[in-house]
């Protein structure tokens, strides 16, 4: 070798072994050995015998590491990016441009609906095809409507999304896990936009599907979320953007934005939560009665509601708190203390004489609960309560769960004598063949229509319709929301059979609302029962509320 030089060798023993051996490397796959290999050829040619089995080890191990690692970033069933890879690919595009105060990245979450139940029917392996032509249908669409610049159609909301400029911050596809699947748009930073590509993605899931010779239909929730609107970081940017794909299936509306009000794990919501626990504890929260009247002025009723003063807070609305006790699972307990409370002081009112029936507002989530009926039917034989002095109303929300549970739940609640009433009647999307077959003896019209009857022809048309269904199916019709004289007399006429409302009283305390019924005494009616009511179960010692 020419060593002034640094050149080739002057004779070529192992010319012929070198460029076998830099072949081999090629084809291995480990180019970046490439210049390792020449520098060694080059200089001591004479080690290339002795270097090969080591470089051929190095290469093995290089080559495991690599496909290691895009394991550990791929899906194995749709070849996607899993859950992994598309924080990191979030993470990049939000770094990219961290500096950009005008830079968005919008993140889209698909959910399959009912996807486990199909994969139960047709098998898993099936089930994991459908989730491979679903991958493909979402990585088409993006693919067709993003990339194809000549591509002009204004109805494709593909097309309106803004062209990537960098490899690395194009439109990510991936699948979280089970039937859930992602969409990583950098640069689209407007909700509505990001919510019309979720619904045109909808759209193509739902284009019907051929598998072992079913025509299938599918149909999916998504969540959307933008950074940095929404969340200030790519972690927080997933988890948001799943909690509003959570709010989409529980509302069936298909497509829903990030709500903070609606996020647990908001600091707020978090204290609220654990302030809330506590007042239950301590009894904090209280239930104030609203009492129902009839036309001729005797109490057919008082509604509980709560009522919570958060200390140093102030008033909490009872919706915000109500929704964050159901979506935390704290609701059974909720309801629990509220049954406690209310047949412990109908207890109280039956030892004054003052013979009332208080009702109760349940949710779907409390009647779908097993074991709900004899956890009522507790609450009344521990303190001696007639079951008839009790009422549950539930909301047209159950109507949409064609649930046997809730029906049996239901009937099994009627058979020992506890009334029924539909609650916000109007407001839903009742199945009038569901509401025939459950066994409710009270409907009532929702505020929303009877505060503006005498004012809109149309609400007066609906409340007038609900009085003749209602009467028509048997059940007794209450109009909530009366606040004034004109409205008390229009419903009047309609034939409503109570009200209640400001105009009769607001909401009062417990000693408040026993001072009222002792000026207005009267005997509640009866409650018209379906069948004679059976003994309630006794209950073997009393216990705290859970």
């Amino acid at each position: 070798m020419d060593r002034t030089t640094g050149g080739a060798p002057t004779r070529p023993p192992q010319g012929v072994a070198g460029a076998v051996l830099l072949l081999g490397v090629l084809l291995a796959g480990a180019a970046p050995l490439i210049p390792l290999a020449v520098l060694v050829y080059r200089h001591e040619p004479e080690l290339l015998p002795l270097f090969a089995v080591p470089l051929a080890v190095l290469v093995a191990a290089w080559r495991i590491a690599r496909d290691r690692a895009r394991d550990q970033l791929t899906d194995p069933l749709t070849d996607l990016p899993n859950r992994h890879a598309l924080l990191l690919a979030a993470q990049e595009a939000i770094a990219e441009h961290g500096d950009d105060q005008d830079w968005n990245v919008g993140l889209i979450l698909l959910d399959l609906d009912r996807f486990r139940s199909l994969n139960d029917a047709l098998g898993h392996t099936a089930g994991d095809r459908l989730l491979v032509h679903i991958a493909r249908r979402l990585h088409r669409a993006l693919r067709s409507g993003t990339h194809n610049p000549g591509r002009d159609d204004p109805d494709d909301v593909f097309s309106s999304l803004p062209p990537p400029v960098q490899q690395s911050l194009r439109p990510v596809v991936a699948r979280m896990g089970g039937d859930e699947f992602a969409v990583l748009l950098p640069g689209v930073g407007r909700p509505d936009t990001l919510e019309r590509v979720a619904r045109a993605l909808i759209a193509e899931l739902a284009a019907p599907i051929r598998l072992d010779g079913l025509l299938l239909v599918l149909e999916a929730s998504a969540g959307v979320c933008v950074y940095p609107a929404h969340a200030q970081d790519a972690e927080a940017l997933l988890r948001r953007a799943d909690v509003a794909m959570a709010h989409a299936q529980r509302r069936r509306t298909g497509v829903e934005q990030y709500d903070e009000t609606r996020d647990l794990d908001t600091p707020y919501r978090i204290g609220l939560l654990g302030d809330l626990r506590r007042a239950l504890e301590t009894s904090e929260v209280q239930l104030h009665y609203q009492p129902k009247v009839a036309f001729d002025g005797r109490v057919v009723g008082l509604e509980a509601l709560l009522r919570w003063e958060r200390p140093g807070q102030g008033r909490v609305p009872p919706d915000e708190f109500i929704g964050l006790a159901e979506s935390s699972g704290l609701m059974p307990r909720l309801t629990d203390y509220v049954l406690e409370t209310a047949v412990g002081q109908l207890a109280i009112w039956r030892a004054q004489g003052l013979e009332v029936q208080v009702a109760v507002n349940v949710s779907p989530r409390d009647v779908l609960n097993p074991g709900f009926a004899d956890r009522v039917a507790a609450h009344l034989t521990r303190h001696h309560v007639p079951a008839a002095a009790l009422q549950l109303e539930i909301t047209e929300r159950l109507l949409l769960d064609d649930s046997r549970l809730a029906a049996d739940t239901l009937a099994e609640l009627r058979r020992y004598g506890v009334g029924m009433s539909l609650d916000d009647f109007g407001t839903g999307h009742s199945s009038l063949v569901r509401l025939r077959s459950l066994p409710v003896g009270e409907l009532k019209i929702d505020r929303s229509f009877v505060s503006r009857m005498v004012a809109d022809d149309h609400d007066a048309a609906v409340v007038r319709c609900s009085v003749e269904l209602a009467h028509s199916l048997g059940l007794t019709v209450v109009a909530e929301g009366v606040e004034d004289d004109e409205t008390w007399e229009k419903l009047h006429s309609m034939g409503v059979d109570a009200v209640q409302g400001w105009l009769v009283s607001a909401a009062l305390p417990a000693d408040q609302a026993t001072a009222w019924l002792m000026v207005h005494r009267t005997g509640a009616p009866a409650v018209e029962l379906l069948a004679p009511p059976p003994a309630l179960p006794p209950v073997a010692a009393p216990t705290t509320p859970q």
